[in-house]
């Protein structure tokens, strides 16, 4: 099998886990969020400084690879690993996400999606076995299958008949799959905010027995109660020996709240793309440097963080460089968003591990300014 977890420990007051995902390039820490690197980059960031931050796993984007340079000349620079100067684990999406969501255009077969190239225009079908190919060229070591990404909110009848589409696509997948010894192949269980068809979509895809299983179609305009709701229905649902991963989330109160209902890897552009406005992700809550109240405030971004922004630059200084739009600002406030989550995440499994994760939540989400009347910092 190409990849194995191993679970380390429970959790006794919330029931969260701390495990490890051995892979082909290394095994990385659970729970763990994921920095994505869209392009076979994380936006501003080099190899050698995710490193740094011990960023353990990335992600790059299936659709846009296979537009732009082509799944072929990743393959022939040695697979994506090589391409990018990265030797720790990848994940690659499927694309389905980008084909729908890119498109304005679409129309969904049996067979697959015709859909317009969102930049040219130009006419193109992807396909189950469209999505395996790409990515057995691409060389990740964790793939995914290709699944339809319904809009919210959608109507039951709409939804039931996206799930069962999408089972019969994980299995189309499932025997495209060329590399299976050296590739992971996880399936991804919709079925919106109905919970029979998130059993359905678990049932379906645990049936075909896929060494992980990822939960889509949430972080896509639910409410923060309806994404707890359908964690809660759903991981119990999933296998306990097997990697679980909540797809595009990353605000912290998510990764915390995911972790508690037994997540293992998270993803989620959120920390990347605020960082390019000028927002900080910080230990009391949300920053934005940009503004003018910051000109003359010489502290660091988060005066609590040790990451090589905050120990080397001031919050005046980085607001000159982002109202400037001198790339460094970006690389800084990019920089010190990855740590933040990546630190907070340790802190999760120090907590799981001391049997104290409910009382880190409550005691993180008051300091950071989480409640009712404001349920989301970003």
């Amino acid at each position: 099998m190409a990849i194995t977890y191993e679970l380390i420990k429970t959790c006794k007051q919330t029931g969260a886990r701390v495990g490890k995902v051995h892979t082909p390039h290394g095994s990385f820490d659970t729970p763990m969020f994921m920095p994505v690197g869209t392009l076979a980059t994380v936006k501003t960031m080099s190899p050698e400084e995710l490193i740094e931050m011990n960023a353990q796993i990335i992600l790059a984007n299936t659709y846009h690879l296979w537009l732009r340079p082509g799944e072929d000349i990743v393959k022939e620079a040695g697979g994506l690993h090589k391409f990018m100067n990265w030797d720790r684990p990848i994940l690659t999406d499927s694309g389905g996400f980008q084909v729908f969501s890119l498109s304005k255009i679409r129309e969904i077969k049996e067979e697959g999606v015709h859909f317009r190239h969102h930049l040219s225009g130009e006419k193109l079908f992807f396909s189950p076995e469209t999505a395996m190919q790409i990515q057995n060229d691409l060389g990740p070591d964790i793939m995914m299958v290709l699944d339809e990404c319904p809009p919210y909110p959608a109507s039951y009848e709409y939804m039931k008949q996206s799930v069962e589409r999408t089972s019969r696509w994980a299995e189309r997948s499932l025997n495209a799959h060329q590399r299976k010894a050296d590739q992971a192949l996880f399936g991804i269980i919709q079925g919106g905010e109905y919970s029979d068809l998130r059993k359905q979509s678990a049932e379906d895809l645990i049936s075909l027995d896929f060494p992980g299983y990822a939960i889509g179609g949430l972080s896509v305009g639910e409410t923060k109660d309806i994404m707890n709701n359908v964690l809660d229905v759903t991981t119990p649902l999933m296998p306990s020996n097997k990697p679980r991963y909540l797809m595009g989330v990353g605000s912290p109160d998510s990764l915390i709240d995911g972790a508690i209902r037994g997540i293992d890897m998270f993803d989620c552009v959120l920390p990347t793309r605020i960082a390019r406005n000028g927002t900080c992700m910080t230990s009391n809550g949300r920053l934005v440097v940009r503004n003018a109240k910051y000109a003359r405030d010489f502290r660091p971004i988060d005066e609590n963080c040790t990451c090589y922004a905050c120990q080397n630059y001031s919050r005046a200084y980085i607001r000159h460089l982002i109202n400037t739009n001198e790339i460094f600002g970006f690389r800084l406030t990019t920089y010190h968003n990855l740590h933040f989550l990546l630190e907070l995440m340790k802190q999760v499994r120090t907590a799981i591990y001391e049997d104290r994760l409910g009382d880190f939540k409550e005691a993180f989400f008051e300091q950071y300014g989480f409640n009712k009347a404001n349920p989301r910092n970003f």
